[in-house]
């Protein structure tokens, strides 16, 4: 595999689980075990927006690229997630049969990764249009913020 497609990912998949992190974090014990709706997923997205824009003092402009990014990254969470909409779902109907669903594994895989390639460039574009907007002060905030992260699930994952 590329070096390029790795990459991404592990980028993709790394933005994911901040997301989902601040997700399951931001909500009550009650979200915890349902998948969130519309109403709520633009509850936690402002308040994750407005946490970031306040942690690296964004201005309009850089706002509106934080804005754009977190629209791309929603709609390829959507394109990963797929049709179904229950992961766990899924991976159950893989075990339901007396063997293992490998045709339908191996269908899943490739659906998630048309997703990844198809929504790629857009996630990468916005990524890169809101990091460069970024002064170098905000730059090395957000490169402190990914180390302690990347620190933290060294520790702990």
């Amino acid at each position: 595999m590329p070096s390029w497609i790795k990459k991404t990912l592990i980028g993709l998949f790394g933005a994911s689980i901040l997301v989902g992190g601040l997700t399951a974090c931001s909500g009550g014990h009650h979200h915890r075990h349902s998948p969130m709706d519309a109403e709520r997923m633009a509850e936690v997205r402002g308040k994750v927006m407005e946490r970031i824009g306040s942690k690296l003092d964004l201005n309009e402009a850089q706002k509106q690229k934080l804005a754009t990014l977190a629209d791309k990254l929603q709609a390829q969470r959507a394109a990963f997630v797929g049709q179904a909409g229950d992961p766990r779902a899924e991976m159950q109907a893989l075990v339901a049969g007396e063997k293992f669903d490998r045709a339908r594994a191996q269908a899943l895989i490739d659906e998630k990764l048309r997703a990844v390639q198809t929504g790629s460039p857009e996630v990468l574009t916005a990524m890169a249009d809101f990091y460069d907007s970024l002064n170098p002060e905000q730059q090395q905030k957000v490169r402190n913020f990914m180390q302690r992260r990347r620190g933290w699930m060294g520790r702990h994952g």
